[in-house]
């Protein structure tokens, strides 16, 4: 599995009617998982961005720009979705 690198894309949360979302990257049309709870979001989304990583290697292409990691070390700024249980 991909360690140690953080990578910014924007993700669309397409709502599935028997639950969860079709996750999608409107810059990176390879990049599709589904997910049934917000939890499960980033982990699936971590195995689709590796499963493209390995797939472009396997094919001897370069890999796009935006499946570079960024600087870890930096400080950076993302819209993230915190999910409250309802009371």
């Amino acid at each position: 599995m991909v360690t140690d690198r953080l990578f910014k894309l924007p993700l669309v949360w397409d709502p599935q009617p028997e639950g969860g979302w079709t996750i999608t990257c409107p810059i990176l049309p390879g990049l599709v998982t589904e997910a049934d709870t917000v939890e499960e979001v980033s982990i699936n989304v971590a195995d689709a961005i590796e499963a493209l990583i390995e797939g472009y290697e396997e094919l001897g292409q370069p890999i796009p720009e935006v499946l570079r990691p960024m600087q870890s070390s930096a400080p950076f700024m993302a819209d993230t979705l915190i999910h409250l249980e309802a009371a």
